[in-house]
């Protein structure tokens, strides 16, 4: 699992014009599974994410997590986070999931957010989404998540 973690101040997904997912400060999550991540323990990265010290407390120290803010969750599959552009021009995806391992292995992934009491919108798996973003900082990360 790879996952694409960015600090907002707002976020939002569109599909076919329609808003159908939008968030206030919080984290926008790229989340791409690859095929073994069905064996990862959902509840560790969840709490993780949860706790990760990447916001600003009241002395301006990035020191206070998504908890402490009360921040929400926007979480996005992308399946091209794994792609594999190391040879010729056209990328291979042969590192993702099938869709309906994928589809899986995400929604248990937002559900173990929820039980972590993270509020989470979700964009639509599968759908070609407009994703709108006010990157906070910037502070970006990338998490490789193995099994």
């Amino acid at each position: 699992m790879r996952i694409v973690l960015q600090r907002v101040s707002r976020a939002s997904v569109d599909v076919a014009g329609e808003r159908i997912a939008a968030i206030g400060t919080g984290l926008l999550l790229l989340v791409g599974i690859s095929p073994g991540d069905s064996e990862i323990d959902l509840s560790k990265i969840a709490k993780k994410i949860a706790d990760l010290r990447i916001f600003e407390n009241e002395l301006h120290k990035m020191n206070a997590s998504l908890r402490d803010i009360g921040g929400d969750v926007l979480a996005v599959s992308q399946f091209t986070l794994l792609a594999d552009a190391s040879k010729g021009r056209r990328p291979s995806f042969t590192n993702a999931a099938a869709p309906e391992q994928a589809s899986c292995v995400f929604d248990a992934f937002v559900e173990a957010l929820r039980r972590e009491e993270v509020n989470v919108q979700t964009g639509r798996f599968g759908a070609k989404m407009a994703v709108a973003l006010e990157n906070d900082g910037p502070v970006t990360l990338v998490l490789e998540v193995a099994a």
